[in-house]
């Protein structure tokens, strides 16, 4: 039965307040800084990569502050990217789709109904196209031509003990990522909890296409993962406290390893 080691490698971060960070209005405003994340999951079936971030012209464009390029926190757990074969894009928002040559071997995991969103009607509207960067969609485009994209429609297995699972919500095909680990089955939620406050509390983010759909993917994620403590959000400086470090340097944390501090 194969099993997968994770790592979370912190490469950009933000400062925003609670009120950013759900729809509805959170009394007890306060600093709630957000950090971004690609994850590293390797194991006996290969390397896979999971989202692939932004780039320094990226992060000045939308004041955002690269705290360490992702090819550089790859390369610190061991990885060169010129040789990653998977990775899985969870969504096609800005901060997760980027670094368009960083993988030139690759094919890339993705949901049909993200790409027909991304390059359908709804992107006539800013509310919606905001969170995507045109150049990240034609790249996309590109690779679908070259034959270098792998759709998904819901679950599927890519590996074994390796698999996606769409949930929509924040992006129209949002896809999570489940891992069977030594302690067992991860959820790694990418945009589908931004922090742990969100899917602990059924209090949705506010950048959401389909509130119902938010609310069904914090359902599940419960049943996809072994327990609540499995479950890995997508942008909480807290995992970085609440996971040991990987032994790579700092900003990369081991998620198949038990949490050092529990919720």
């Amino acid at each position: 039965m194969s099993e997968y080691e994770i790592h979370a490698i912190k490469y950009a971060a933000m400062d925003r307040n609670r009120s950013d960070n759900f729809l509805s209005h959170d009394p007890h405003d306060g600093p709630m800084p957000m950090d971004f994340f690609v994850w590293l999951v390797r194991g006996e079936a290969g390397i896979f990569v999971i989202d692939t971030g932004f780039d320094a012209p990226t992060a000045a464009r939308r004041n955002r502050k690269v705290w360490r390029p992702v090819a550089e926190g790859l390369k610190a757990a061991g990885v060169d990217p010129a040789t990653v074969r998977d990775v899985v894009i969870t969504h096609m928002h800005y901060d997760h789709c980027g670094n368009h040559d960083l993988f030139p071997q690759a094919k890339y995991h993705l949901q049909t109904r993200e790409m027909a969103y991304a390059t359908g009607p709804c992107m006539c509207h800013h509310a919606l196209n905001h969170t995507f960067e045109v150049a990240d969609v034609q790249t996309m485009v590109k690779r679908v031509f070259e034959g270098r994209v792998c759709f998904h429609d819901g679950a599927r297995e890519i590996a074994p003990g390796l698999s996606v699972h769409w949930v929509g919500g924040h992006s129209s095909g949002l896809q999570v990522v489940r891992v069977r680990t030594r302690r067992g089955w991860v959820v790694l939620a990418s945009d589908a909890s931004h922090y742990y406050d969100n899917f602990e509390r059924a209090a949705p983010f506010p950048v959401v296409v389909d509130v119902t759909e938010m609310l069904n993917g914090y359902d599940t994620m419960q049943a996809l993962a072994s327990s609540p403590a499995h479950i890995v959000p997508g942008h909480d400086p807290l995992v970085l406290r609440r996971y040991p470090a990987s032994g790579f340097g700092d900003g990369i944390v081991r998620l198949d390893a038990d949490p050092i501090a529990q919720p």
